[in-house]
């Protein structure tokens, strides 16, 4: 028999692949190029070519046995650690050392490493909806509890009076997701400033850490100029989790990194103690091919300009359909307004046009849907008609 904690988390399983399931039921009976499936955040831009060139070389000239051994550390290769550092310190005016970095297996299996060297049972994790529902799953897995603030439907900027509430003496740590899943909002230097300002009071009022942890694998993913903050230079507690998974397309090879600058309190306690969860959870170490290119292609980005014409057609047609949506910033989702409270039965009326979209819900945020636009131009344009015969049935 399955462990009681599992057996929650098998019952709600993630909608998200559920929906993407579907997707591929329905393309087997219309042919996929008659189903719209907007439900998952897969990339469908080919990493640079320089990716594939620095497999070719390393594959062809580095030793194999030390290509795809265990690093000598559970935190990565130190070249690749010190390369990281040095970009970070380049791009943001950081003072990042390799010692400061621990390449993981992507911004998931970081976020499991920090939350496992800070957590203890029955801390609280505050976050703001709408948010990766993941996050809930992550934080259960160190006997955390994950507090939620209610979204701000207006703009999606944090609700930070009801924040401010929410932190008691046993919040360890607030996660943010800036460009956001599922909005595409960027969180402005203003709400970034109130925020740590707000986390720095509530440190020295309850005489505790409050450890930030910004999860960021859309930072390179933005538009129109939009500029993410870079959050280490705000709160000192400040801790990065990153992946390339979007940045370089590479979802599945499941390679990032953590940041843990000096500033954060114990910072050597904490390096030590993320080093040996890398190992004890099971990672053991990121993937050692996959650190050895992203060595290699440190100033490589995916070109974004097919994310955003697709941002440009589905924002300004569903729009011209009648629905209610914020126009995103940055990663690839379009988050948007359903024209029933029930967001669920919304869902289910697309499906009658092969339209797969995920309920807000699953973000906890009801009554809105995420579309995620990272699908083919053709799949966008072909969609449109579609979104227009769903419109007529509520507008």
């Amino acid at each position: 028999m399955i462990a009681e904690k599992m057996k929650g988390l098998v019952a709600n399983s993630s909608a998200i692949r559920a929906m993407f399931e579907e997707g591929n039921r329905l393309a087997g009976i219309y042919g996929a190029e008659n189903v719209f499936d907007f439900s998952l955040g897969n990339p469908n831009v080919p990493a640079p070519e320089a990716v594939k060139k620095a497999i070719e070389d390393l594959v062809e000239n580095e030793d194999p046995l030390v290509l795809h051994g265990y690093t000598n550390s559970n935190s990565g290769y130190a070249d690749v650690r010190e390369a990281v550092a040095k970009s970070l310190n380049e791009r943001f005016g950081t003072a990042f050392e390799g010692k400061n970095i621990i390449m993981t297996v992507g911004a998931a299996g970081g976020l499991n490493v920090i939350l496992k060297t800070i957590i203890n049972a029955g801390d609280e994790v505050l976050t703001f909806a709408p948010y990766f529902g993941e996050y809930r799953a992550y934080v259960n897995n160190f006997d955390g509890v994950l507090v939620e603030v209610s979204p701000n439907t207006v703009d999606f900027q944090p609700k930070l009076d009801e924040f401010e509430k929410k932190i008691t003496p046993k919040t360890k740590a607030v996660i943010v997701n800036t460009p956001n899943n599922p909005t595409g909002v960027v969180y402005s230097e203003e709400t970034i400033k109130k925020m740590a300002a707000i986390m720095e009071a509530k440190q020295k009022e309850y005489g505790t850490e409050i450890f930030l942890i910004s999860d960021e694998p859309y930072r390179e993913l933005v538009y129109d100029g939009a500029e993410v903050p870079y959050l280490t230079k705000y709160y000192d507690n400040t801790i990065v989790g990153y992946s390339y998974s979007k940045s370089l397309s590479l979802p599945g090879e499941r390679i990032g990194y953590l940041v843990i600058p000096d500033e954060v309190a114990d910072s050597e306690d904490m390096l030590s103690a993320a080093n040996v969860a890398n190992r004890i959870l099971g990672f053991v170490n990121a993937p050692t091919l996959q650190q050895k290119i992203v060595k290699a292609c440190l100033n490589e980005k995916t070109d974004i300009s097919y994310y955003d014409r697709n941002r440009e057609a589905l924002y300004n047609g569903l729009k011209e359909c009648g629905f209610d949506c914020i126009k995103p910033e940055g990663a690839f989702y379009l988050f948007v307004k359903s024209p029933v409270e029930n967001e669920k039965e919304f869902c289910e009326a697309g499906k009658k046009y092969n339209i797969l979209m995920v309920p807000g819900s699953s973000f906890a945020c009801p009554g809105y849907v995420r579309l995620a636009y990272c699908v083919s131009y053709e799949t966008i344009v072909n969609s449109l008609p579609k979104f227009a015969e769903l419109a007529k049935e509520y507008f």
